[in-house]
């Protein structure tokens, strides 16, 4: 059986303290070292790998040779609720995310509704939307009465195999994007949602001058939405058309004393969003 090495522990936690932004909490650290019994024969790049998750579990790592153990930082995400566990799979009726907008088009790789998590929600008169995220990536799910958007997959970070805590600063926003609901009434919403770091409270949007939402972040996850307006533009025939109007947006991340902590401007409508907002 491995001894634990605590000089090897130490070197280890203060390595990957420099290495990784954030450093994992005291409480995690805590509880993680109770768990001891579940050892996992895992290569140091593997561990370096689960150091950057947003959350984690500390266990004890067999080095090479079997002699010593080092701390390791093991992805892991909150249990769903009852309801939350229903409403994942309500969501993923097929068994789990697609590939694009038909659902039956699945990869094994992006996992199955087990492997998901509720992380946020966004919930107003007209019904919800919720960020559901694996360890890997993430879909938007927005219930409706009539045929539901499918759950499209995308990996955090916008390439695989995906990675939860992978962005600098306090905030990265991952999507912008529309989604229909007839939950009470047809509409389309502007959802923006994305990762903060843990001393982030509260993250705002504004979707135009004078139109703000706030959403609270929940364990490093935040989503907001907004009713889509539209906009009249000339097709490619020279014809007018109604357009969905999705200006960019300002997302501002605080702090518990109301502090602004990061600030990603002009974020565009379905865009790929892997920057961070760095300060105000």
């Amino acid at each position: 059986m491995s001894t634990v090495n605590e000089r090897a522990i130490a070197e280890e936690l203060r390595r990957m303290a420099a290495g990784a932004r954030p450093a994992p909490d005291p409480h995690t650290l805590v509880a993680g070292a109770t768990r001891r019994r579940r050892r996992r024969s895992w290569t140091l790049a593997g561990a370096a790998l689960a150091a950057a998750c947003t959350a984690g579990a500390l266990v004890l790592v067999p080095l090479p040779g079997g002699r010593e153990t080092v701390a390791s930082l093991v992805p892991t995400l909150p249990p769903n609720s009852p309801e939350q566990l229903r409403a994942v799979r309500d969501c993923m009726p097929e068994g789990g995310p697609s590939v694009n907008t038909n659902p039956k088009w699945r990869d094994p790789a992006h996992g199955t509704a087990a492997d998901f998590r509720v992380l946020a929600e966004a919930r107003d008169t007209y019904g919800r939307t919720a960020l559901v995220g694996s360890t890997k990536g993430f879909v938007l799910c927005t219930p409706s009465k009539q045929t539901p958007d499918p759950p499209v997959f995308t990996y955090w970070g916008h390439e695989a195999p995906g990675n939860l805590r992978g962005f600098p600063g306090d905030l990265a926003v991952d999507v912008y994007e529309a989604k229909y609901s007839s939950a009470e009434k047809e509409n389309y919403f502007r959802v923006v949602a994305g990762r903060v770091s843990p001393r982030v409270e509260r993250v705002s949007i504004t979707w135009s001058p004078g139109e703000r939402t706030d959403a609270k972040a929940s364990g490093g996850f935040f989503v907001a939405r907004r009713i889509a307006g539209t906009v009249t533009r000339k097709d490619t025939s020279g014809e007018p058309e109604r357009y969905l109007d999705t200006p960019p947006v300002t997302v501002t991340a605080f702090d518990a004393a109301g502090e602004v902590v990061a600030r990603e401007r002009n974020v565009r409508f379905a865009e790929r969003h892997v920057s961070s907002g760095q300060g105000s």
